[in-house]
């Protein structure tokens, strides 16, 4: 093992012995070169005031070379903030703006200890790094059954994690946090679990109330309590879009440094949030009490970066960090927000206005995020996916045998009860053929 990583590995064992059983075999090898290129073109950086012939990109009269063609486009930013490379870890001001912004938004992080956000390539990436970092083979990763598909190739293909589902819904419609606990306790010969929370929910849309997520939090309690590692990764892809009575913040403010047993870690970023999918600016945020085990854990972090996709995008880090700076971002995101909270709205009406009655289909809770779904009870999901994308032009999203999947987010509010007509219209044609 390199000695870096070594020197690493006894940070977050003096740090936390227990988060360090939860690394994998490539967390606790992993490390970030502080004697490369890199390192040495950053001291390069602070005192060759001469020449600086240490960085591997081209540069032009003081500034990064670049195309007339490009900078014409991107012309309201300088070319230094946009056509060299972005740190590994991000952007500073960036990286301190979203930490601030976490702060206001999240009231139950206010005193708790936790590090610096991370820039991620989204959060799929930030999913990736958790993965690689504590997802060994034959660890229990554990999420609800109804799910973001791609958890199974991060956690699963990739690094060969074995899936524990529990059922999302009790019976009466609320977040089943003893199915949770259930399949946590399972885990106690093992040692270790990782949990995915994701909320609001993809498919559903779904967020907790408080009290359910009093009730998370306290089913991971018990299982650290009772000698279960837990590794509980809160994915905000969709946070803020609350449009009801629910949980307002990530539950990563309850969990962080809640129990030694309990390693909290946040994967949020602006794609979603703030309507910038392609931008791909996401970050990945620990908790722990210890300072010593968070800068043992970003230098394992900005290892797994480098050693994947080396830093992050710059020009969207720019501009992500510009818009947060703006005095109309707030105004014009809650614009957004109202919009999206309109066209949530607009379907639970048609819904529950008896238009469709409740024999065809029912639907699941939802009152955040982009999506909701719909229970079928006569046809099978796929059956009507094919039927209303060839018949009617209609593209929804079959899960299993009953589920069908419709983002809201992407169909304007007038049209919504055309689509759910079309959705009614073709379970008909099928339960006639």
């Amino acid at each position: 093992m390199n000695s870096m990583a070594g020197q690493l590995n006894e940070s977050i064992k003096t740090g936390n012995e227990h988060v360090y059983d939860m690394l994998s075999t490539l967390g606790k090898e992993i490390y970030f070169p502080k004697e490369g290129i890199l390192s040495q073109s950053a001291e390069a950086t602070a005192h060759a005031k001469k020449y600086n012939a240490t960085i591997g990109i081209a540069t032009e009269g003081g500034m990064p070379m670049h195309l007339a063609v490009i900078q014409e486009k991107l012309s309201a930013f300088s070319p230094k903030d946009l056509y060299g490379y972005a740190p590994p870890a991000g952007k500073p001001e960036l990286r301190t703006v979203w930490r601030e912004k976490m702060l206001r938004e999240n009231p139950a992080l206010v005193g708790k200890s936790f590090s610096n956000p991370i820039v991620t390539n989204a959060l799929t990436h930030g999913l990736s790094i958790v993965a690689d970092l504590f997802a060994e083979s034959g660890d229990a990763i554990i999420y609800p059954d109804k799910n973001w598909e791609n958890y199974e190739l991060t956690f699963g293909i990739r690094r060969h994690g074995e899936t524990v589902n529990y059922p999302l819904f009790t019976e009466d419609m609320n977040f089943n946090s003893a199915g949770l606990l259930e399949a946590l306790l399972a885990q106690k010969e093992r040692g270790k679990a990782i949990v995915l929370l994701n909320f609001p929910n993809n498919p559903t849309g779904y967020t907790p109330g408080v009290k359910e997520g009093e009730a998370i939090v306290a089913a991971i309690l018990r299982a650290a309590e009772e000698g279960i590692n837990v590794v509980v990764v809160s994915d905000d892809a969709y946070f803020g879009l609350f449009f009801e009575e629910s949980l307002k913040e990530s539950l990563f403010g309850k969990l962080a440094n809640l129990h030694p047993r309990i390693l909290a870690i946040k994967i949020d970023g602006a794609t979603k949030e703030e309507f910038v999918w392609g931008f791909r600016v996401g970050f990945i945020t620990y908790a722990s009490d210890s300072k010593e085990l968070l800068a043992a854990l970003e230098q394992k972090t900005m290892g797994i970066i480098r050693a994947t996709i080396s830093s992050g995008p710059h020009p969207s880090q720019t501009f992500v960090l510009d818009a947060l700076k703006a005095p109309e971002f707030t105004e014009q995101k809650e614009e957004k927000f109202q919009i999206m909270k309109g066209r949530a709205n607009k379907v639970k009406a048609l819904l529950d206005s008896g238009k469709y009655g409740d024999k065809v289909w029912t639907y699941y809770p939802f009152n955040s995020g982009y999506f909701m779904c719909l229970k079928l009870h006569t046809v099978p999901a796929e059956d009507l996916r094919l039927h209303l994308i060839h018949n009617y032009g209609l593209g929804t999203i079959a899960l299993g045998e009953s589920d069908l999947r419709i983002a809201f987010s992407c169909i304007e509010e007038e049209q919504l009860e055309d689509l759910f007509d079309l959705v009614y219209a073709g379970i008909r044609d099928l339960e006639k053929a």
